[in-house]
């Protein structure tokens, strides 16, 4: 599975490395289909259409990776970094389909069984095997830093073990002629597959859906907040990620009775303090008057805005 990330790598660099893994990843399929097909082996056509979508999700993490470069404009003002998040989505939803579908070929077979090739599996595999190490090795290095590149470097992890079971089965027919084999291994593939992409697919959602860093408690963050010099109150917090690697909050801080001339000296400390403790850069401060809060002070989210009592002098309310 691929997965495509570029942060610290150079674009041209990746681009160049991604377009020759979806040329690899094409050869392979055809090749794999017409051995399947004249070996009459389910496990192999399973691998080649896994294979299929795996070039067909480096595509979508190519053509991301291009759309996520371009700069924040009218229309999108947060910028196209979440065309990389659309696009690991696209290939996992792709890969549950592909292991659904494969589960119920397999167990067809075992009802219905086919007599299969042995020795052309094992060589089309052999040569799957090689294609699908050297396309991982291609997407390695820019996989640690994108949930988009890790979905297709996945996608071939995946396929390499895959090659590997249909080599096992294409061995075990050949010496035994134990044909069952073919789909057991389909089984197995597709079991794998699943299970990837389940255990991916939740930080994509969680993204979209404007979560909060999975490895960052909002508490934390609002009680951290609270102990700066001059906060007495933090709330209408949202904490979410705008991308990947870029998390960004919005929260109405109250500053102290007494408090108030050094407002901006509070709050440029607030924002140090989430920059250096929580990674978060990206910051939006409201200050209030302690003399002049919301009504509706819940901490997470917003209530009706008809609660809000903005009835406090204009400088009490500042935006930063």
């Amino acid at each position: 599975m691929s997965h495509g990330h570029h942060h610290h790598v150079d674009p041209d660099a990746g681009d160049r490395r991604v377009a020759l893994a979806v040329i690899v990843n094409l050869a392979l399929t055809v090749a794999q289909v017409i051995g399947g097909v004249l070996a009459g082996s389910l496990s192999l056509i399973a691998d080649a259409l896994h294979n299929f979508s795996d070039a067909i999700s480096l595509v979508i993490a190519f053509g991301a990776r291009k759309i996520a470069r371009r700069p924040a404009n009218s229309d999108m003002t947060f910028g196209y970094g979440r065309a990389e998040v659309v696009a690991a989505l696209i290939n996992y939803t792709t890969l549950i389909v592909i292991g659904l579908y494969l589960v119920y070929e397999a167990v067809l077979r075992f009802f219905e069984p086919e007599p299969v090739v042995g020795w052309m599996i094992v060589v089309i595999a052999g040569i799957a095997l090689v294609i699908d190490v050297v396309t991982a090795l291609l997407t390695f290095s820019m996989a640690k830093s994108s949930v988009n590149i890790r979905a297709a470097f996945l996608h071939n992890v995946a396929d390499a073990l895959g090659s590997i079971g249909v080599i096992i089965a294409g061995t075990l027919i050949i010496l035994f002629g134990w044909q069952i084999v073919d789909p057991l291994v389909t089984l197995m593939i597709a079991g794998y597959i699943l299970w990837q992409a389940f255990s991916e697919i939740g930080g994509v959602i969680r993204v979209l859906m404007l979560g909060s860093p999975p490895d960052t408690a909002s508490e934390d963050v609002v009680d951290a907040v609270r102990v700066v010099d001059g906060v007495t109150d933090v709330h209408h917090t949202h904490i979410w990620m705008m991308g990947e690697h870029e998390t960004a909050l919005d929260a109405h801080l109250v500053i102290a009775e007494g408090a108030w001339t050094r407002a901006d000296a509070i709050k440029a400390d607030v924002k140090a303090m989430l920059a250096e403790r929580f990674g978060i850069d990206h910051a939006t401060l409201e200050l209030e008057c302690a003399a002049h809060p919301c009504v509706d002070r819940r901490v997470f989210g917003h209530g009706d805005p008809a609660d809000h009592a903005h009835d406090g002098p204009p400088a009490a309310h500042a935006h930063g």
